[in-house]
Parts: structure tokens; sequence; C-alpha cells
């Protein structure tokens, strides 16, 4: 692939609603721009797509580097990383069905990030697409920012094109090329209220053209695309195009938009094109079989030729570049150098990792770190051979890799390994590299709660150990108090007259310590609790550190079950964003969880931020729920709080079951 200056590049995000066919969206561009020979039909082997790709194409002079990014919520680690990338963004709309949440989030997102965007309206060759519908929905939520530039031309199977309402002209499909075409007669009456639309959208860039708009004054064309430009390079004009994908009608149109519209790297104000030294940030890992780690990187200064040494400005470390490539149909194709503002691949670093900052200039700061999602929802995985416990931890340490919106930890309260993902479907893609890319095949089992004991009493008890058998015998004794403490566990001794001699008692502490790792009602550890060793006897030749320690462990098990002793459950803090019209299901299914509200804000101006509290075995699934309450419009993020005591009924079913499944 040639050398393209900056100018002539466009790094563009293809975003949108699971299944409203972003991927069938760069197959179309692919096929326009001659590099494949059929585009697949959308509805043929449908497959959830869980990973970014790069898919970059040479077309009218220009080098577009095209992000289609993942639509399902699951995913959202991938459309941040993706995001880090474009300087703009398509979001493609299924005209089939109302607006979905998906195209939402997509403008949300873009928004919060200031990405100039367009709609492309898909699937308009359905019998079940209604244009007008969508463009009523939009403008009803995104007001008049929305910019219609297109009215459709002929109908589900008689669909052939559109009406350019910017410049009054028709354009006609045949599949391959598009033709230009004068505005049918018997179409003004669609046409009007769309291009009132438009000029409403143009009027809003600038109080001039908003004087000119309430004057009746008509504007010019040149005003009209001076003030969509702007418009939509600051994010306050969202242009809205339509097509399909499938039969590669408005494709060429699409290419334009991106062209004329949409940003070149030097729009974009984390690309400094001013700068001499090469800066780079990687923004995607994959971990590949053969390649070993391939790294996707946005150019954000200076150049870069190939065989060059470079500093990770994270790690303090210097890396190697090979080759420089960018992604072609799927393959490798080596470019000549890295430009500013381009989007390049390097394979085989040996330590970079995403968000790592790469520079030839070792004294270059860092760019801020990509922001990943936290864990929506905790799974519990074991393999199904028990040998590849190591096996596991290595596959899913390269898992973090290419993947920073989960975590993995080794619990070892409860034995168990458990991932923090974004839903089911974040966990089953995992769960599938596993198996393909490392070997280990895995099942979940059910997520088990870290519970604690504790007591709510005090007590005084003797600890006596005492075992002759031939020889010397074993003898320890101690009487030792328990009660409530604020800290996790406090030792204490006022033994006076030496009736437990000082070398014993450090061996009395320990036994109390390891004693506390198994409570008295179902063996979960013991926390809030403390200890004072008061007095106790010893034997001049049988005594020893063991017998004390064995002695220690008898008064603890005595003195927990006299001193009122409680199960304790993890509490979480959970903060909730949905849209207003959801506050009261969510806030009822928080009383449902055993939990409570503790707050309420606005957040972003268009949603609230719900602040609660509830029990961790409440919380396990709550990303499915969230999503079903708000149709996917609610995300949510948590954190361990405090320990409270478990309701009585409830705490005797878990020590029943417990207990129960120990002795099986």
């Amino acid at each position: 692939m040639r050398i393209y200056e900056s100018d002539s590049i466009r790094n563009v995000a293809i975003l949108g609603h699971s299944g409203a066919g972003k991927s069938n969206m760069t197959e179309a561009l692919e096929f326009t721009a001659g590099l494949t020979t059929r585009i697949s039909n959308p509805n043929d082997n449908v497959k959830i797509s869980s990973s970014t790709t790069l898919h970059a194409i040479e077309y009218q002079s220009l080098k577009f580097n095209f992000l289609d990014i993942p639509g399902y919520t699951d995913f959202f680690g991938e459309l941040e990383s993706g995001l880090a990338a474009a300087d703009g963004a398509i979001i493609i709309v299924d005209g089939t069905t109302d607006l979905s949440v998906g195209t939402e989030t997509s403008l949300e997102l873009t928004d919060s990030r200031n990405i100039p965007r367009f709609i492309f309206v898909n699937k308009i060759d359905s019998e079940k697409a209604d244009y007008e519908k969508i463009l009523s929905q939009l403008r009803e939520k995104y007001g008049k920012r929305i910019a219609p530039f297109h009215v459709p031309w002929g109908k589900a199977e008689s669909f052939k094109g559109h009406i350019n309402v910017v410049d009054m002209y028709a354009r006609e499909y045949d599949g391959k090329e598009c033709h230009n075409a004068s505005v049918p007669d018997d179409m003004n009456e669609r046409i009007q209220p769309v291009r009132e639309m438009l000029l409403e959208a143009v009027a809003e860039t600038s109080e001039e053209l908003m004087d000119k708009y309430f004057n009746g004054e008509e504007f010019t064309t040149a005003e009209i695309h001076k003030g969509l430009r702007e418009g939509v390079l600051n994010g306050n004009v969202i242009p809205v195009i339509c097509g399909s994908t499938f039969k590669n009608i408005g494709l060429h149109t699409a290419f334009d938009m991106v062209r004329d519209y949409l940003p070149a790297p030097r729009d974009n104000k984390k690309v400094k094109s001013e700068k001499k030294e090469f800066v780079c940030q990687v923004f995607k890992t994959v971990i590949d079989s053969f390649l070993g780690r391939v790294s996707y990187a946005k150019v954000l200064s200076g150049e870069l030729k190939p065989e060059s040494e470079i500093y990770n400005i994270n790690k303090r470390t210097k890396e190697r570049v090979g080759k420089i490539s960018t992604m072609v149909m799927d393959k490798l194709t080596d470019v000549p150098k890295a430009v500013y503002g381009d989007i390049i691949i390097f394979t085989k670093l040996s330590g970079t990792q995403t968000s790592d900052t790469l520079s030839n200039n070792e004294k270059e700061p860092s760019v801020p770190n990509i922001s990943f999602p936290k864990a929506q929802m905790l799974v519990a995985i074991e393999p199904l051979n028990k040998a590849d416990d190591e096996k596991i931890s290595t596959g899913l340490q390269k898992l973090i890799e290419e993947d920073a919106s989960f975590m993995w930890d080794r619990n070892m309260e409860t034995g168990q390994t458990v991932l923090g993902v974004q839903g089911d479907l974040h966990t089953s893609v995992l769960m599938e590299k596993l198996k393909n890319k490392f070997g280990v095949e895995v099942k979940t089992e059910e997520l088990k709660v870290p519970y604690r004991e504790t007591i709510k009493g005090q007590s005084d008890v003797q600890g006596k150990y005492k075992k002759q058998s031939g020889g010397h015998g074993q003898y320890g004794d101690v009487k030792i108090k328990f009660m409530p403490s604020e800290e996790h566990f406090v030792f204490e001794e006022t033994v006076v007259g030496g009736s437990v001699p000082k070398s014993y008692i450090p061996a009395v502490e320990k036994g109390l310590k390891e004693s506390i790792a198994h409570g008295v009602l179902a063996g979960y550890p013991v926390t809030n609790i403390k200890a004072v060793l008061y007095d106790g006897s010893y034997h001049d030749v049988d005594s020893s550190e063991m017998s004390f320690k064995i002695a220690a462990n008898l008064a603890f098990k005595k003195g927990m079950l006299e001193a009122k002793p409680v199960l304790l459950e993890p509490i979480m803090e959970l903060s909730i964003i949905v849209p207003e019209e959801y506050i009261g299901d969510i806030m009822g299914d928080i009383n449902k969880k055993r939990g409570r509200v503790s707050g309420m804000e606005s957040h972003k101006g268009t949603k609230q931020k719900i602040t609660a509290e509830a029990p961790m075995a409440e919380t396990f699934k709550y990303a499915n729920d969230l999503k079903a309450m708000t149709q996917g419009r609610g995300y949510f993020e948590m954190k361990l709080l405090r320990y409270e005591e478990v309701p009585y009924d409830l705490a005797k079913k878990i020590i029943d079951e417990t207990n129960a499944e120990k002795e099986n």
C-alpha cells in the first residue's frame, strides 16, 4: 500500500445496534472499492461480532480506515478502544424497526467524545422499512441537530436510490455504480418537509444563518455546505442518509459523506500535526497463535519507518519495530511508513500493551490511558480437566492483554476462579477463546459468596489440652476472653505471675490466628474479634509450643460458640445510571433484593444516577436484570462497601446448606 498523507486519511468507526448491518456495511464498502466481488446476505449465517476489526480501503485517492465495532453492550471494551482511534463515525440504523438502544448508545458516546458522525439508515429495500418514522423518532429525541440529506427513491423491492435534498438531485444505483438524475416531479410532496428539516439544522449552525432563516431568505448552496460541514465537525449537526448495504445502494454516497464531512486527522485535537516526534498509542491488542502479540496503534504525531527502535513510555523500555502494516480484507499488508493520523499495526512487540504510548523520544509524556468499563457481573469457572488449572491462569492472563474490559481473580476464601465480565455473552466468548486459543475447556459453576463469621457477645473460656502416651506428654492450658472488635483481629495478653510462660504466648497468638480461618457456624473466616489471654497453666516437662497452639484452638471454638456467633455477608455499593423513566422499576427491584437506595442525582443531564446498597448474593446477575428492566439502556458499577449480619432465617439456611455440602 502506498503512502497517504494525513489529509488523505479518514479514520471512521462503524457503530450501531447489533443486527443493524455494520459488518455488512464494511463488506459493501469493500465491494464498492473493488476489493471483493460479492456482498453477503445479512440474513445468512448471522454471526455476532465480539471484536473490533480494521478495514483499510483505498478509494477516491484516499485511504479509509474503517473500524467495525461490535454492537452488543457485552463488548463495551471494544467500543472504548475503537473510539480511541476514530476521528469520525457512521452510525448504522436498522430502518425496519423502532429506534434501538444501540443507536442511542452510539449517539451518546460520540457526543461525550466530540466525535463527528452521520447516520446511515439501512435496509430501506425491506417491506418493513419506514424511513420517515426513523426520521421522526430521531428528531423527537435529538431535535434540530438531525439533518436528513436524503429521501428514499422507491420503496421495498423498487428502492433504487435517493433524492439528495441538499443539492436537489437524484441518485440511482444499479448494484455496482450510481448515476445522477433529475428529481422526479411526483416526489416534491415527500421532499419538502425533509428539506425543511435540513434547512432548520443549517440555520442552527450560526446566528447569521438563523437570522436569514427567520427572515424567509433562501440559503445559497455554498452557505448550506459550509454550515453543514462546520456543524458536523463541532457535533451540532448529525446528517442522515439512507440505503441498502446488501444491494449496494448508498455506499458511494457514504464514501462521499466520509470524504466531505467527517474529519481528517488534523481536525482531531488529539492528533498533533505540528509535532516532529513520533508518538502513537496502542488501542487494541490481539494475541495471534502465529504472529504473537499484534498491536493496533493510532499515530498522534510524527512519522516512523520500518526497522526502527522506539520507546514504550509507560513501561520505560525499548521496543524494536520490524514491519509496519495495515489490514486489508483480513490480511496484513505492509505500509512504507507510519504517518501522523494513520492507524497502523505492529507485530511481535515484546512488552507493549493496550493503552501504552510509543515514541522515538523517551522524554515524551504518555497519552492518557483508554478508559475501560468495570465488570458488570461475576462468574465462577472451573476446568473440565482438573489438570488444566495452571493453563487457565496462563490463558486468562493472555486474554486480559486482548480485552481490558474483564478481570479475573483466584478467590482464596472460596477457592473459585472468578471472572468479572460485562455479561453472559462476554463470558461465552471468553470461554470459547480459552478453548480455541489455549486448549482449556471450562464450565461455569455457581458463584460462592465469601461469607464471614463474627461474634456479637462476650465469652470467658478455658482451653486445656492434655495428652499422655508414654514418655513426654502434651500439656497446654489457657484462659481467654473473647469480645467484638472494630479491627479484623486483636490479640492481647494480661498474664501475671508466669502462669503462661512468655515463651509460649506467641504460640497462643499463632494458634488463634490459624483458628480464625474457619469459624464455628459453617467454617467461614472469622473477623472483628478480640482475644485477651489472661491466665492458664503449664507443665515443666510436657508443655510445648504445639500444645499451647492446640489449647488456643480449643478455647477459640468454645469461646466463639458462647459469644453469640453470627454470619456476615458482603454488602455492595451500586452506582446505577438509567434514563429517568426507569427509576421506579429500579428502586422497586432494589427493595426486592434486600437492598436500599441511598441517593439519586442527575447524570449528564439526560439520565439519573441511583446510589444503592445490596447484598453481594443478590447482585451476581444484576447486569442481566438491569438490561431486562431498561431494554439495555442502563449500566452500573459496584464495589464492596462492608460486611453486615445476615438475617437469622436466611443465615440458618446458608449454614445448613454449607455444612451439608461439606458432609457430601
